[in-house]
């Protein structure tokens, strides 16, 4: 990816499924998720930072490779600086749910994240599941827009969040 990032810098991202030796700095952007966006992911970064590293490899290793889950990264070299995961739905085999998106603040704005989830969408067809899903916390109204703007539609589905009773989300779909 070739964007312009205020000024004139310009700024290149790879965009790839994580590899084992990225484990490192997943997690590095995992802990960089969890501390800028709380309310957006299933753990906290108290939880996440008290796992050993080889927990975060394992996970990486795994999604690795298989058309069962995946993660995506942005890789401009160094620190990575995007995310997008995906996984089947269990009782939907023709829907790739897509889960924690981030893209780190620097970089917010300059298309990299629907580089990303272009990334889990190709991932998704290839394995045979032709439309996507995520969900986004109500009120969390810039990535409502974001995700508008990449042509996912609000399917008036909202369920609790996993982890805050008192938050709600609403489900988005689009073709993969």
């Amino acid at each position: 990816m070739t964007t312009d990032i205020g000024s004139a810098a310009v700024r290149q991202a790879e965009i790839h499924r994580v590899r084992p030796e990225d484990a490192a700095r997943m997690r590095a952007l995992r802990l960089e998720m969890l501390a800028d966006a709380p309310l957006a992911f299933l753990e906290t970064l108290a939880d996440a930072a008290a796992r050993p590293h080889s927990e975060f490899a394992a996970r990486v290793a795994y999604t690795s490779v298989g058309p069962h889950n995946a993660q995506f990264v942005a890789d401009p070299g160094g620190r990575l600086v995007g995310h997008a995961g995906g996984t089947v739905a269990p009782n939907e085999p023709g829907l790739t749910v897509i889960y924690a998106v981030y893209v780190t603040p620097a970089w917010r704005g300059s298309g990299l994240l629907g580089e990303l989830i272009d990334g889990v969408a190709a991932w998704s067809r290839a394995c045979g599941r032709p439309e996507l899903l995520l969900e986004v916390v109500v009120g969390n109204d810039r990535a409502y827009r974001a995700y508008q703007r990449l042509g996912f539609t609000d399917t008036g589905v909202r369920v609790p969040h996993p982890t805050i009773p008192a938050l709600n989300e609403l489900q988005m779909r689009r073709p993969a």
